[in-house]
């Protein structure tokens, strides 16, 4: 029996190199290469084409959103190569719902095991889905303050606005124009030098196949703003000390300094996704493959992601997809975090955050949570509001 791949505590690029970065606009792609493929795993896509996708799970609505596509994964158990036509083996997936001039797939689980060793599963709604479901039960005792919504139903319905990558102005041509490196695996993916998002792949014709399903992803509005905003990236240049150099090896050997200055630098440009803490769950285990989702060590001031990830049971990152959150959904579920961990007593979260009661209520109000609470207590927290406000 393989051993089954620990819980990721870190992103860690191991058996990945960081290749110098290509500029389109605003838009910097740092490629990823992997010079070690062992083609034991495979990733297909499968193409959808619905106005929107219902996902359930013993036959209750799970999940609703939009998505263009999912991943079949391939995998062998004694790590012999496979073809990439895993994906072919289901040629269509779910019931189809059409009402007028709008269709929704109805689809079983996040990820569902198929024929054979092949495992699909939606590709960031993953993640998403288990973002959105942190902390979703809401209270377990009956506290005054919360509605009675929320005490019977929990924070159902939990929701999150994103936009497609084809929003993003120039992400298109540049998929369209930059090169793909032979050993190409996946992307560090930056618009005005902030991190996007993250895309790994276990080998290089997946990769290919998948490059412009970048497109097809979701983004945080962050991104959106700052393609619109922003023309060109910051100028970065690394030049080599002809001083320095006397033949071609010395010549090589200085590009190859270069390379590597490029990599590390890129790297951390990266920092605030790679290296950092995680907070992980295992979905699935596939032989030697764990598929797992994961967030960030939450923290207002910086850059947190969500994301999913394929690791082999040796460490190596075979699949990784990241998904910024904007600052607002930090605080959402950093305020919801701090509500769990004081047993949703609302005093014992103030206290903590070094708020006043009030001050409390309306920053959860202001973080789209005025549902939560009853009415009384919202009121008393305007009103107190208002008073600070006429002093």
């Amino acid at each position: 029996m393989p051993k089954k791949a620990s819980l990721l505590e870190t992103i860690a690029l191991r058996g990945l190199e960081i290749a110098p970065s290509q500029v389109w606009g605003a838009i910097r792609i740092v490629p990823l290469l992997r010079r070690q493929v062992r083609y034991d795993l495979r990733l297909w896509q499968r193409q959808y084409r619905d106005d929107a996708a219902i996902v359930s799970l013993k036959g209750d609505l799970k999940y609703m959103s939009y998505v263009p596509h999912g991943l079949v994964l391939s995998w062998s158990d004694d790590g012999s190569p496979l073809a990439a036509f895993g994906g072919q083996l289901v040629a269509s997936e779910g019931k189809l719902l059409a009402t007028g001039w709008h269709s929704a797939r109805l689809l079983h689980r996040m990820a569902k095991r198929e024929r054979g060793n092949n495992l699909r599963f939606l590709p960031l709604h993953l993640a998403m889905e288990g973002f959105l479901s942190m902390f979703f039960s809401g209270p377990d005792i009956a506290w005054s303050e919360y509605s009675r919504q929320v005490l019977s139903r929990g924070l159902s319905p939990r929701w999150e606005m994103s936009v497609g990558g084809r929003a993003i102005d120039g992400l298109e041509d540049a998929l369209r124009v930059f090169e793909i490196h032979e050993q190409q695996v996946g992307v560090l993916l930056f618009v005005a030098d902030a991190l996007a998002s993250a895309f790994v792949t276990p080998t290089s014709e997946d990769y290919r196949a998948l490059h412009r399903s970048l497109l097809e992803d979701f983004y945080g509005e962050l991104l959106y703003q700052y393609g619109c905003l922003y023309q060109t990236t910051a100028p970065m240049s690394l030049s080599v000390d002809e001083s320095k150099i006397d033949s071609l090896a010395d010549l090589q050997q200085a590009i190859a300094q270069m390379r590597s200055d490029w990599a590390a630098f890129q790297g951390f440009m990266a920092s605030n996704l790679l290296g950092c803490q995680l907070t992980a769950q295992r979905v699935y285990t596939a032989g030697p493959f764990s598929l797992q989702r994961f967030i960030t060590d939450l923290h207002l001031k910086d850059e947190n992601h969500i994301g999913e990830a394929i690791v082999r049971d040796n460490g190596e990152l075979e699949y990784l997809k990241t998904y910024r959150l904007s600052a607002a959904q930090t605080r959402r579920v950093y305020l919801l975090s701090q509500l769990a961990a004081c047993g949703w007593q609302l005093d014992r979260a103030a206290e903590r955050l070094g708020n006043t009661r009030e001050d409390f209520v309306l920053r959860l109000e202001k973080a789209g949570f005025g549902y939560l609470l009853n009415n009384q207590l919202l009121e008393k927290a305007r009103k107190y509001q208002r008073q600070s406000h006429s002093r």
